[in-house]
């Protein structure tokens, strides 16, 4: 078997948000926020995924949104990319989820929690070292929490998370697993099947399963990726040629600095000509 890659806006809002994602979503959901406990008992997926008639809306795949049944809202969204304004985004969706609960003349205390859960496939917080991070509103400096915790914003660092098949332990660990690796696989893990939800999720993963158009969709996000990426990586590339040529031999430094986060330490070894140590010693100092 062949399976889609889940980091994909179509691929992830097809998995995680059609109309029969419904046990998949609660059992991500409980993995992902709550350490594998069932909290989340049931949940309505809000605008489900559909097979797509346009190519290149965007906003179709946007992210999957979740009311569950305690009334609270979560966002999920999927990021591959780290372009410029990403964090200010999640703060805007959250706060927009939050402020639209309320119709003209209701009550404040009728608004219900929103997690922003998002999950990006690059490094976001150096001095975090898990790919799981919870934040919440806490006094500046004696970090005593808000009153009350209606605004979470949770994220899954993706290359932050270093466990083998072998070392997959908790519902927790085989979901980060599946976004990370399911392109990589042909048949589905003994132990990750072992999970109902997940063996469904590789299900509708199945490349297989999906029509023309949504093949033709897929294909045309990968090259959108591969285009974006190849982008940077030509920019900063020019840019470190021109310092180069200047002879700002600083020019290696500071294109590094502005690629983390963006690309692995490898990549950008290559367009920058530093070493991986090298690269390394900019994360730990700056």
């Amino acid at each position: 078997m062949v399976f889609i890659n889940p980091k994909t806006d179509f691929a992830f809002k097809k998995i995680f948000g059609s109309e029969q994602s419904h046990a998949i979503l609660i059992s991500f959901l409980n993995g992902i926020l709550y350490q594998g406990e069932s909290i989340v008992q049931d949940l309505t997926i809000l605008n489900p995924y559909q097979a797509p008639k346009i190519r290149g809306i965007k906003d179709t795949y946007l992210d999957v949104k979740a009311l569950l049944s305690t009334g609270k809202t979560v966002i999920i969204e999927m990021q591959v990319l780290n372009v410029e304004g990403f964090e200010k985004r999640i703060l805007y969706n959250a706060a927009k989820a939050y402020s639209i609960q309320l119709s003209a003349g209701e009550a404040y205390s009728t608004l219900n929690l929103v997690i922003a859960l998002t999950i990006t496939d690059f490094e976001m917080f150096e001095d975090i070292e898990k790919p799981i991070s919870h934040f919440i509103l806490k006094e500046k400096e004696c970090l005593v929490n808000y009153s009350i915790e209606d605004l979470e914003l949770v994220f899954v660092e993706l290359p932050k998370f270093k466990r083998t098949l072998e070392q997959l332990e908790t519902l927790t660990d085989k979901w980060i697993y599946f976004l990370q690796h399911a392109p990589d696989l042909r048949t589905v893990p003994e132990t990750m099947g072992e999970v109902r939800e997940i063996q469904q999720a590789f299900e509708m993963a199945n490349q297989a399963t999906l029509t023309p158009e949504e093949l033709d969709e897929l294909e045309h996000q990968l090259f959108f990726i591969q285009d974006q990426r190849g982008a940077i990586a030509k920019a900063a590339n020019q840019a470190l040629q021109q310092g180069l040529q200047q002879g700002d031999q600083q020019a290696k430094l500071e294109i590094a600095r502005r690629l983390i986060g963006t690309m692995d330490d490898a990549t950008i070894a290559q367009v920058t000509d530093l070493t991986i140590e090298e690269i390394q010693q900019i994360k730990r100092t700056d």
